[in-house]
């Protein structure tokens, strides 16, 4: 198995992050934009990339649910048990802000969408960079997510900071989305 996280160009793309910059990676079904959480200054960059309004809130993967922590003190034992029963892979959690979530990353909303990642690139960048990374499709609003490492230069040509190697994985549509609390299905997956 390889060890993405001694990868050059993986490093480099967490270097990256660490910096304020904006990558593209590969995901478990398309190819993914994502920066620092933290960093308002990225976080306004990615969404006028793709020309999306920060009221619709974003997703942030980790390597481990470890990662996660902080964002997790109102889930009770039977909501991490779920959590943990789908991790990692493509499904991704509505769970309780508990108010630590900055709100350009819950677009103002009571919750916040959590993804554990099975795709090892986007592990590493997560372990490489220390924390939760954001995670959402590399295409502008409205037009089809990159599949490609072509199409996400062709979306956004040098307006991203670093592109880690690697391809997509085998998922065939966007990670699920379920609201933790009520278990609502947001969005399907496969």
């Amino acid at each position: 198995m390889i060890d993405y996280t001694v990868l050059p160009r993986v490093r480099y793309g967490a270097h990256q992050l660490a910096l304020g910059g904006i990558i593209a990676y590969p995901t478990e079904a398309v190819w993914g934009l994502g920066c620092d959480p933290e960093n308002p200054g990225a976080i306004r960059e990615i969404l006028a990339l793709k020309g999306r309004k920060v009221d619709k809130g974003l997703i942030l993967i980790a390597a481990n649910i470890a990662m996660f922590e902080p964002y997790l003190t109102q889930v009770t034992t039977a909501q991490r048990k779920a959590m943990t029963g789908s991790w990692p892979g493509p499904f991704t959690w509505l769970v309780p802000d508990n108010g630590l979530a900055p709100p350009w990353i819950t677009g103002g909303q009571a919750k916040l969408a959590l993804r554990v990642t099975a795709h090892p690139v986007a592990a590493a960048l997560c372990q490489l960079f220390g924390g939760p990374i954001v995670s959402t499709s590399a295409n502008p609003q409205g037009l089809p997510p990159a599949l490609t490492l072509t199409k996400v230069k062709a979306y956004f040509g040098k307006n991203i900071d670093a592109c880690t190697p690697g391809i997509i994985g085998k998922a065939s549509r966007p990670s699920e989305i379920r609201d933790l609390v009520s278990g609502q299905i947001i969005r399907p997956g496969d």
